[in-house]
């Protein structure tokens, strides 16, 4: 968990006093020892001076045991570690305390000079001082160690003091950081998230800092403008959707008014292909009645009348057809066909028509087409109808080319001729029902319908290409079956 902001300033403001008070505290202490040692230095000089010469005074009236007493009485007076007197031949004449015999001593009494320098001593550091007389020459050892000279608790109190007020200004900068920044954040945090649950207005704290009173001041601003954006938002939100539900109903009138007018088309393309046949059948039926017929003539009304009477039953087939289900005209199976047999089958089937006499007919074929979902059968039924018609668009002369071919997956199918092609005023309504460009009686206009029902039913499309020249060109396009054990592939045949 991430430390608060308080502990992250107590935390670097307690590394800050470290780095600053620890070294103070170290170099108060240092230079604390080296002065009190340099006061107890000059302090010992005096008192080895005024030691020396008390004993050399001394010892022109007292005996050599005298004097040891008098030495005796001076050990241990102020740090005196050892006292020892010498004669002018650097010889010992008395000596109390244990005693130093360095060159540097024995050198400055020969040379009858006063000298002072440090040495070592059994409780530490010490100083020795050369006092020379008339007599020959003292020499004291006095201790100069922080014992002697009291730094210790000197220093003891320096650190003393300085942890007691590292600990006041943390205690005072925690109450502080608390007052003046933490409890007025913690109100801020608490205040937002009330406006996050629900609440319409931000209650600021009223006491804090300046930066956090205005940075309050601002929260509350943003708040009161982002409340007020909500509301508008909201009424942007509900006027949208009664405005969606306006264009839904809209949009299922215009259907409600699509389906009518596709009814009334419906209508008017059956009473025209059915009216006509009717009204030759009542005509001849109505000559027939009255009589006065050669038998010839009532076998050619006869044959007339069954002729009409079949076109409006192919009509009626072909109207059935249209308005089956999309299941019912490709079966609810799960069979598959082959473009390449279905293709093969159309041409052998219109082989022997009498529209197709003179039509060349040119296959383009990629081998191993992969199979697609709509049955051989259905298949060719929209092949010969398409056939059909482009032989009827080139008056029986002229070519027709099927070509096929495989790419990502989806099997495309092409019918090209080289009629006249399409008018645009055709080509958008083309596979509406009872919608032809033949004359009349003979075409009912519904078999592209049945054709773009089954393409549509597989989950394909047919269309006529706008951009083709010298013709017509339909263009058919449906997925294709995948088999672990084939790979699908192949170019798209409209760039052959």
């Amino acid at each position: 968990m991430k430390p608060g902001l308080r502990l992250q300033i107590l935390l670097l403001l307690g590394a800050l006093l470290t780095l600053a008070l620890v070294p103070l505290f170290f170099a108060v202490a240092t230079y604390t020892s080296v002065a009190l040692t340099e006061l107890r230095t000059v302090g010992a000089r005096s008192l080895g001076r005024a030691v020396a010469s008390h004993i050399s005074d001394a010892r022109g009236v007292r005996s050599p045991a005298a004097l040891v007493e008098l030495l005796e009485s001076q050990v241990g007076i102020d740090g005196v570690e050892s006292l020892t007197v010498y004669d002018r031949a650097a010889k010992r004449v008395a000596s109390v305390g244990p005693q130093a015999t360095l060159p540097r001593i024995l050198d400055h009494v020969r040379r009858s000079e006063e000298a002072s320098f440090s040495l070592p001593t059994r409780h530490g550091a010490g100083l020795a001082i050369v006092l020379p007389s008339d007599h020959g020459s003292v020499v004291a050892i006095l201790r100069t160690d922080t014992a002697v000279t009291r730094a210790a608790p000197l220093v003891r109190l320096v650190g003393l003091y300085t942890s007691v007020f590292a600990l006041l200004l943390l205690i005072v900068s925690y109450f502080a950081l608390t007052r003046f920044i933490v409890r007025p954040v913690d109100q801020l945090s608490r205040a937002a998230r009330r406006v996050a649950g629900g609440a319409r207005r931000l209650d600021v704290p009223e006491t804090g800092s300046r930066e956090l009173l205005e940075l309050g001041a601002s929260l509350r601003t943003m708040t009161e403008r982002l409340i007020a954006e909500e509301e508008a938002l909201r009424k942007k939100v509900a006027e949208v959707e009664r405005t969606t539900a306006t264009l839904q109903q809209t949009q299922k009138n215009l259907v409600q008014s699509e389906r009518l007018a596709s009814v009334g088309r419906l209508s008017a393309g059956l009473a025209h292909e059915v009216g006509n046949p009717i009204a030759a059948i009542l005509g001849m039926q109505d000559l027939m009645l009255d009589g006065g017929l050669t038998a010839g003539e009532s076998r050619d009304f006869l044959t007339r009348m069954r002729k009409d009477t079949e076109r409006i039953n192919t009509i009626i087939k072909e109207l059935l057809q249209f308005a089956r289900s999309s299941d019912e005209l490709v079966g609810k199976g799960n069979e598959s066909g082959s473009v390449e047999i279905a293709v093969h089958e159309t041409v052998t089937l219109l082989r022997s028509h009498e529209g197709m006499a003179e039509v060349e007919v040119t296959l383009d074929l990629y081998p191993d087409l992969p199979a697609i979902p709509l049955p051989t059968a259905q298949l060719v039924q929209v092949l010969v109808n398409l056939m059909l018609n482009a032989a009827d668009a080139c008056d029986g002369q002229g070519e027709i080319r099927i070509a096929a071919g495989c790419q990502s997956d989806i099997v495309t199918i092409l019918v090209e001729d080289t009629g006249p092609g399409i008018s645009p005023e055709v080509r958008d309504l083309l596979f509406e029902p009872f919608v032809t460009t033949k004359d009349v009686g003979d075409g009912t206009g519904l078999g592209l319908s049945v054709c773009a029902g089954l393409i549509k039913a597989v989950r394909g499309t047919i269309e006529v290409d706008p951009d083709y020249q010298g013709g017509a060109r339909f263009r058919i396009e449906l997925p294709a079956v995948r088999s672990d054990d084939k790979q699908l592939g192949g170019p798209d045949p409209s760039s052959s």
